[in-house]
């Protein structure tokens, strides 16, 4: 289905993931298995765009509830007895509002708490600012927004992806929109390049500089920490054509690698499929999982890297049958790797997961929530933190067995064997 846009196309298309083949690892066992359990919610009415962190303290849920023309971005944490009390880490009217351009709150290494949402700046174009924030006593204060963007354009800035950096500095990616409006004397322009900037511990703007001029329009990012620098990812624009693929670049000796494309799907499409890919990294390794379309059928993939995201196994097809794509990956200590999507064949649509190995083995699929009729909407998601896998997503609620059309954010938990 495509999205006309005032300024792009969009599609939420199916989505896919697979698990590349290099020699690190240890195998996926095709009976691996676990049991996923719900749990209760802290989340209220109205609820949605879950994103999950995981800190020395535990995972960290975040997300939006919206109550008349006001928007709340709001934010639990997990403990042995369960979700923390919702605290609000932003709130106020002219959000612009996406399922798939998320907001979300992280926790730092220093305990300090990060949050990004969006504000309307043009409606008619879809303009809006990426606004930041930060408490360094859990929530009970917060520093005055403030953009890391400084062009002063009323165009798109958002699809953000937060990081920290080796020195505890925070990172932090996002697709810009400045040079969006084409110009017919400057051929630079009509492109959505991706950004990157850092702040100190004094909150000191120290970076802003363009990683790719030109990336798809409306696609997720993802970022992770290396051992050697900051890599992100992003689906970006292959040349002058419209060959979407999967690609990163690696913040290296203080300046960002060329993009490095991770499987060279050609997937063409003339518009934005809105299903970014994700990463998970520890050390060296690697493990992402993305969306593309072949042969009109959507797919998800997974591929692992144990050199920092410069090369890539194999891709291995996650789903069994077709994908609606809206991936996720978590790397295990032993090299595998728990990715998720929503798989999606003969009507019928799941948010499932499997492990997968760097050697290119599957387990059988995990039904984390049927998901077919409507009954979720948005992007899952998945966090690891120890051997514990923690799951958001956000669902229709009923009344007296009757779908009532709105959404909240449930959670659910499985232990790793």
């Amino acid at each position: 289905m495509l999205i006309l846009r005032p300024r792009y196309l969009l599609a939420v298309l199916v989505t896919a993931v697979a698990v590349a083949n290099i020699s690190c690892g240890s195998p996926a066992p095709a009976d691996w298995t676990t049991t996923v359990q719900r749990i209760a919610s802290p989340v209220g009415e109205n609820s949605s765009e879950p994103q999950l962190s995981v800190s020395d303290r535990g995972v960290l849920l975040s997300w939006i509830e919206r109550v008349g023309s006001t928007t709340y971005l709001k934010f639990a944490e997990q403990t042995e007895a369960g979700w923390t009390e919702p605290i609000i880490a932003a709130s106020g009217p002219g959000w612009f509002l996406s399922y798939a351009d998320i907001p979300s709150v992280m926790r730092m290494s220093n305990g300090t708490l990060v949050a990004q949402w969006l504000f309307t700046t043009a409606q008619f174009t879809e303009g809006y600012d990426l606004m930041l924030s930060y408490s360094k006593d859990d929530g009970a204060t917060w520093a005055p927004p403030f953009t890391p963007h400084n062009d002063g354009t009323t165009y798109m800035h958002g699809f953000a992806s937060f990081v920290e950096m080796a020195s505890g500095d925070l990172g932090l990616i996002w697709l810009d929109g400045r040079n969006s409006a084409f110009d017919f004397d400057d051929p630079e322009t009509g492109t959505m390049m991706l950004r990157f900037t850092s702040f100190d511990a004094n909150w000191q703007q120290t970076d802003d500089v363009e990683i790719d001029r030109r990336v798809c329009e409306c696609c997720s990012t993802t970022a992770v920490l290396t051992d050697d620098g900051v890599l992100a990812g992003f689906r970006d624009l292959i040349d002058e054509s419209q060959v979407r693929d999967f690609g990163v670049s690696r913040l290296e000796s203080g300046a960002w690698t060329p993009t490095r494309t991770v499987s060279e799907d050609n997937w063409e499409i003339y518009a934005c499929p809105v299903n970014g890919p994700m990463m998970s990294a520890s050390g060296q390794n690697v493990a992402a999982a993305w969306f593309t379309v072949k042969d009109d059928q959507g797919q998800a993939y997974a591929a692992f890297s144990s050199d920092s995201g410069r090369t890539w196994g194999t891709p291995i097809r996650l789903d069994d049958g077709g994908s609606l794509g809206r991936v996720d990956v978590e790397l295990l200590d032993d090299g595998t790797a728990v990715a998720t999507w929503v798989e999606y064949a003969e009507g019928r649509s799941d948010f499932r997961m499997r492990l997968v190995s760097p050697a290119g083995e599957r387990s059988a699929p995990i039904t984390v929530i049927d998901v077919s009729g409507g009954q979720a909407s948005g992007f899952p998601r998945v966090a690891r933190r120890g051997d514990e896998l923690v799951f958001a997503w956000s669902e229709s609620s009923s009344l007296e067995g009757e779908d009532t059309g709105a959404l909240t954010v449930q959670t659910a938990v499985a232990s790793l064997p």
